[in-house]
């Protein structure tokens, strides 16, 4: 039968397959050829007894080695303007894994009821990306939130304590998850995720919660080559091919159609200083690790 890996736990592999979950252990044949089940994948099970053998995983669209998840149809990237507050540049450099990996990028800007997050409204209003603003707290926001993940299967990610879990609950009030206390010392949340799972939210929808951005293969974006960032702004494109220079790099060259969109407003100079910064980043690798890849 055929089935989903919602959760991975000591060796064990949770399969929702025909209305239950069975668990499963792998064969060994993963283990040897180093391709282990995850989290996501669509596998064929088989049953004996009782016991669980997950005998062939299907082919992925995506996959991720941290958390390790695949088959993501979206990345809902939570932010927030209070305790713990979201520098955008980590949000800009999570967009920019995303569309490298062509799976689609939602923000959800939490914690609306101790902070209207205007700025983070502002910046992200006009990029392109479906944005959903909500408070875990109050439920402001989540049926705008629930529809642009409805059929999906999503990862919640961001940094510690803007309330992944927190909205994970609003989405499913049944889902029992340890929320933790965000520490006004050192201004973030402590972990409370200790392993990748997804849950069923009805409608054919799942999501995961997941660590925090240190965990989220955000070392993968330095590895991205630097003429290709251009594209992987979605609000940069309508002033792309309208440079002076055809290998222009939209940093600080004259009649760049970028910059001069950056000084009308039309491009927010935040996201703009999200790709400068990528593209130095970027400029460090060497090409053997681009071969490598």
């Amino acid at each position: 039968m055929n089935g989903i890996i919602i959760k991975a736990l000591s060796g064990f592999y949770y399969v929702a397959a025909e209305d239950r979950v069975i668990a499963c252990r792998a064969r060994g044949k993963f283990r040897l050829s180093g391709d282990s089940p995850l989290v996501g994948d669509r596998v064929t099970v088989s049953e004996s007894e009782g016991q669980g053998v997950v005998e062939q995983i299907l082919p992925r669209k995506n996959a991720f080695v941290r958390p390790a998840v695949a088959n993501l149809d979206a990345i809902v990237l939570v932010a927030s303007a209070a305790i713990p507050v979201t520098d955008p540049f980590l949000v800009d450099r999570m967009t920019v894994l995303a569309c490298r990996r062509g799976i689609e990028c939602i923000i959800c800007i939490n914690k609306t009821d101790l902070d209207p997050a205007e700025e983070l409204r502002r910046i992200y209003t006009n990029t392109g990306f479906p944005l959903a603003v909500v408070s875990a707290e109050t439920g402001e926001g989540m049926e705008e939130l629930r529809a642009l993940i409805r059929g999906k299967t999503v990862a919640l990610t961001g940094n510690s304590g803007v309330g992944k879990s927190a909205l994970l609950r609003r989405l499913c009030p049944e889902l029992e998850l340890a929320t933790g206390e965000v520490s006004q010392k050192l201004g973030r949340g402590r972990h409370t995720t200790r392993h990748i799972e997804l849950f069923a939210l009805g409608d054919r929808t799942y999501a995961a919660d997941t660590p925090g951005f240190s965990s989220f293969d955000t070392d993968q974006t330095e590895h991205i080559p630097k003429q290709d960032l251009e594209q992987l702004f979605p609000d940069f494109s309508p002033y792309l091919g309208h440079c002076r220079f055809p290998d222009c790099a939209h940093r600080n060259e004259p009649d760049c159609g970028v910059l001069e969109a950056v000084r009308a407003g039309k491009i927010e100079a935040s996201r703009h200083r999200s790709y400068v910064r990528l593209y130095a980043q970027a400029e460090q690798i060497k090409a053997w690790e681009l071969k490598k890849e």
